[in-house]
C-alpha cells in the first residue's frame, strides 16, 4: 500500500480568507474518471427509477386515492428544482464528495460532516429497503422460500460487481436502467390502448372497466381528503431518491460538464413522463382500492388485462429495478464513506482505494444496511418494507433540504467572490430555491403526524443530535478544519 502525500497547503485563498474548493478536489483523488456520458445519463434516470415508483407507489395510492397524481406532481417538482441546484454546483465542482464536500465549503465544516453522514446511514438503510422489497418479488414465484435467502443471495453478486470496477458497475446499470426504461414504455403503449382502445378488456368481473372514470368512481378523486394527498407526497420523495446520485458520480465521470447537463435535461423530461403518465394509466386500469402492499401495483394491472405471462415478466422488471437500485446504492454510499474520510471524518482505511480505483473497506461497510435488512425480514417479514423505508427516509429529506440550503450559500459566495459565469445555472434563484428548502422542512415536520411515518422523526433526530455532538467534540478543531486524509492506494 502506498500513501500519497497531501500537498502542502497551496490552496489559493479567496477575498473572504478560506481556502477555494481545489483542496478537496486534491483530496478525492485516487478514483478512475471513466463514466461516459450515457452511463451517466442511464444511471440519472435509473436510480430513480426502483422500488418507489414499482412497489412504494402502491402505499402512497392506499394513503391518497387517485390524488396521488398530484403527490407525485409535487415530488417531482422539489426533485427538479433539486437537480437543477445540483447540477449548476456539480458543474462548478466535479467531485465524489458532491453535495457534502459543498456544505462543508460553503456553509461550515459541521454542516459537511452532517450531510455526509446522513446520507450515507440514509443510503446504506435504503439498500436494505430494496432487498427487503427482492424478498416481495420473489414471493410471487416462490411463495415457499423464505425472504432472507434471496436477500442474502442476490446482495452477495451485487456487493462482488460493486468491487470489481467502475466500468463493471457502469455497464450493469446501464444495462439495469435500460430495461426498466424499456418495461415502462411498453407498459405505457399497453395502458394507452386499454384506456383509449379497448376499455372493456379488464371488465372481468373483479375490477371495473378501465377508464378515466375510475378517479372518482370510489371515493372522489381526494378520497382521503387532501391530508392523504400531501402525506403521499413523503412516498413520492422516497421514489425519487437517487436522481442525486448523479452529482456523486460526477467524480468518475470522463466529462463531468457534459455528463451532467446532459443527465439532468434527460431526467427532467423522463421522471415527469415515467411517474406521472404510468401512475395516470394505472389508476384507470385498476382501481385505486385494488392497490395494496403485497406485490407491485404493476403486476396488478397486467394481471387485470389479462395478458397471459405478462403479470410475470412484469414482476421480473420489478426486481430488476430493486436491483438495478441497490447496484446504485451500494455505489454511492461507497463513495460517500470515501469522502467522509478523506475529510478526516472516518478511519483512513475507507479512503484506501484498490488497483481497481474502488474503496473496498468503504464497500464492505456500507453492507450493514443488507445486514439489518436480512434480520428485520427474518424476524418480521410482512412488515420489513414499511419499517425499512420509514428510517431510511430522514436522512434523504435532511440531504436534499441541505442541497437547497447550500446552494444558497454557493450562489452567493460565487457572486461575492467574483467567479466567471457558471456554466449551468439554476433558474429562479433565489426564490425556486428556497422554496424547495421550505417545502422539504414541511414535509419532514408532516412526518411527525402520521402513524406509519413517525418513525422516521423518531430515529432522524436523535441521529442528528447524536451526529453534532459526535462532530463538535470529536472532530472540531481551533481552525474549523478538519485533518484531511490523502490518496491511498492498496
Amino acid at each position: 500500500m502506498t500513501r500519497t502525500p497531501q500537498p502542502p497547503s497551496s490552496s489559493t485563498p479567496s477575498s473572504s480568507g478560506k481556502r477555494d474548493f481545489s483542496h478537496i478536489t486534491r483530496r478525492e483523488q485516487g478514483l478512475r474518471r471513466s463514466l461516459t456520458a450515457s452511463q451517466m445519463a442511464m444511471i440519472a434516470i435509473g436510480g430513480a427509477i426502483g422500488t418507489g415508483l414499482f412497489l412504494g407507489s402502491g402505499f402512497a395510492i392506499g394513503f391518497a386515492g387517485p390524488s396521488v397524481l398530484i403527490s407525485y406532481a409535487i415530488g417531482a417538482l422539489i426533485a427538479l428544482m433539486l437537480m437543477g441546484c445540483l447540477a449548476e454546483m456539480t458543474v462548478a465542482h466535479p467531485t465524489s464528495g458532491s453535495f457534502g464536500a459543498y456544505a462543508e465549503h460553503y456553509i461550515g465544516p459541521w454542516a459537511g460532516f452532517l450531510v455526509r453522514y446522513a446520507y450515507w446511514s440514509c443510503i446504506v438503510l435504503a439498500v436494505g429497503t430494496e432487498v427487503s422489497a427482492i424478498a416481495v418479488y420473489m414471493k410471487y414465484w416462490f411463495p415457499q422460500v423464505p425472504g432472507w435467502y434471496w436477500v442474502a443471495g442476490f446482495s452477495a453478486a451485487l456487493v462482488l460487481v460493486n468491487a470489481m470496477s467502475v466500468n463493471l458497475f457502469g455497464a450493469i446499470e446501464y444495462g439495469f436502467s435500460l430495461i426498466k426504461i424499456t418495461a415502462i414504455v411498453v407498459f405505457i403503449l399497453i395502458g394507452a390502448y386499454v384506456v383509449f382502445i379497448a376499455p372493456g378488456s379488464v371488465a372481468d368481473g373483479a375490477h371495473s372497466p378501465a377508464g378515466f372514470a375510475n378517479y372518482t368512481a370510489h371515493g372522489g378523486f381526494f378520497p382521503k381528503g387532501l391530508w392523504g394527498m400531501w402525506v403521499a407526497v413523503i412516498i413520492s420523495i422516497f421514489s425519487y431518491l437517487s436522481i442525486e446520485m448523479i452529482a456523486v458520480a460526477a467524480g468518475e465521470a470522463e466529462n463531468p460538464e457534459r455528463a451532467v447537463t446532459r443527465a439532468f435535461r434527460s431526467t427532467v423530461v423522463r421522471l415527469v413522463l415515467f411517474y406521472l403518465l404510468t401512475l395516470a394509466l394505472m389508476l384507470a386500469i385498476v382501481p385505486w382500492t385494488a392497490a395494496g402492499q403485497d406485490e407491485s401495483p404493476f403486476v396488478k394491472v397486467m394481471q387485470a388485462i389479462n395478458i397471459p405471462g405478462a403479470a410475470g415478466v412484469i414482476n421480473f422488471v420489478v426486481l430488476i429495478a430493486a436491483l438495478s437500485s441497490m447496484n446504485s446504492q451500494l455505489y454511492i454510499t461507497t463513495r460517500m464513506m470515501f469522502s467522509l474520510s478523506r475529510a478526516g471524518y472516518a478511519p483512513a482505511r475507507f479512503g484506501e482505494v484498490n488497483k481497481r480505483g474502488v474503496p473496498l473497506a468503504a464497500l464492505l461497510l456500507s453492507t450493514v444496511g443488507i445486514a439489518l435488512a436480512t434480520l428485520v425480514n427474518f424476524l418480521y417479514p410482512e412488515s420489513s418494507f414499511t419499517f425499512m423505508m420509514a428510517i431510511s427516509m430522514f436522512g434523504a429529506m435532511l440531504t436534499w433540504m441541505m442541497i437547497f440550503v447550500t446552494h444558497f450559500f454557493f450562489r452567493r459566495a460565487w457572486r461575492r467572490e467574483n467567479h466567471p459565469p457558471l456554466a449551468f445555472r439554476m433558474w429562479g434563484f433565489p426564490w425556486l430555491t428556497l422554496l424547495g428548502a421550505a417545502l422539504m422542512a414541511a414535509i419532514m415536520l408532516t412526518t411527525l403526524l402520521t402513524g406509519v411515518f413517525r418513525m422516521t422523526m423518531i430515529f432522524g433526530v436523535p441521529f442528528v443530535a447524536a451526529v453534532l455532538l459526535i462532530y463538535f467534540l470529536w472532530y472540531r478543531k481551533r481552525d474549523g478544519e478538519p485533518q484531511a486524509r490523502t490518496a491511498t492506494q492498496s
